[in-house]
């Protein structure tokens, strides 16, 4: 991975080009320093044997922490743009979709019993939060929801609810946009503040799949093929400071001989 420090705006484009270390693609994962901040990332994937041309079932899962070498709260992750390979498929057609409004107050067994019918992953989601008396990490199981379609284009709902310090809900839509190239699908997710701005996140950790019928056909949320034998995933992590960290981790899969 690599990392990019923007220092204001007019830097953006001398950063961009003049990027700082080496990008490290890892079938062990990543992990990152910049200054005081740790990136721990990485992501597998069930079966790692998989068609050649064809597309089968796939389930998903992947984690990131942030924490800093001092102990101290994080700087605050603002973005988390993640690029799927282009050997991987999405399939939503005839999955019930959520609608952030109908859970955004709920908790998450409310939740989850709202829009049971669009559930399609699962995980959990850590912060450190600074108080007058100290540090306090505070956690939540996380839902991934079907979402509706934004601009024609599939997303998903990511929905948390933190119960300390305070009561926070969210529901977050993230847009799931079709790409040309390397990678298939990119997922943008814009990260609202957590504690009025006194919260960082420290840990995201998913589970993707879902298999389902429709029209008598047997689907599933995530399929994926092995035509060159790896399968990439990209993530861009920016944070409230202007650090932006920037990489890539691959992981291995083994072609199923043609029928």
């Amino acid at each position: 991975m690599s990392r990019v420090r923007l220092k204001s705006a007019a830097l953006v484009a001398v950063a961009l080009v003049a990027l700082v270390g080496a990008t490290v693609t890892s079938g062990r994962g990543a992990l990152v320093e910049v200054d005081n901040l740790i990136l721990r990332a990485d992501g597998a994937f069930e079966p790692r044997k998989l068609p050649r041309a064809s597309f089968a079932p796939l389930d998903f899962e992947g984690h990131a922490a942030v924490a800093s070498k001092d102990g101290s709260r994080p700087v605050a992750l603002r973005q988390l743009v993640v690029d799927f390979d282009h050997d991987g498929r999405l399939s939503v057609r005839g999955l019930p979709a959520c609608q952030p409004s109908q859970i955004a107050s709920a908790t998450v067994e409310e939740a989850r019993g709202i829009c049971r019918g669009a559930i399609v992953g699962e995980g959990k989601v850590a912060a450190v939060v600074s108080l007058a008396s100290g540090q306090v990490e505070v956690s939540s199981p996380l839902t991934i929801f079907n979402g509706p379609a934004i601009e024609g284009r599939p997303s998903a709902v990511l929905h948390a609810h933190f119960t300390e310090p305070g009561t926070q809900t969210f529901a977050i839509p993230v847009p799931i946009e079709r790409r040309r190239g390397e990678f298939r699908y990119r997922v943008t997710i814009d990260l609202p503040p957590l504690a009025a701005g006194r919260g960082s996140l420290s840990l995201i950790e998913v589970e993707i799949g879902r298999r389902y019928r429709f029209e008598g056909q047997r689907r599933s949320y995530v399929s994926a093929r092995c035509s060159d034998n790896l399968l990439r995933t990209h993530g861009r992590f920016t944070f409230e400071d202007g650090t932006v960290i920037d990489g890539a981790v691959n992981k291995y899969c083994a072609s199923l001989p043609s029928r």
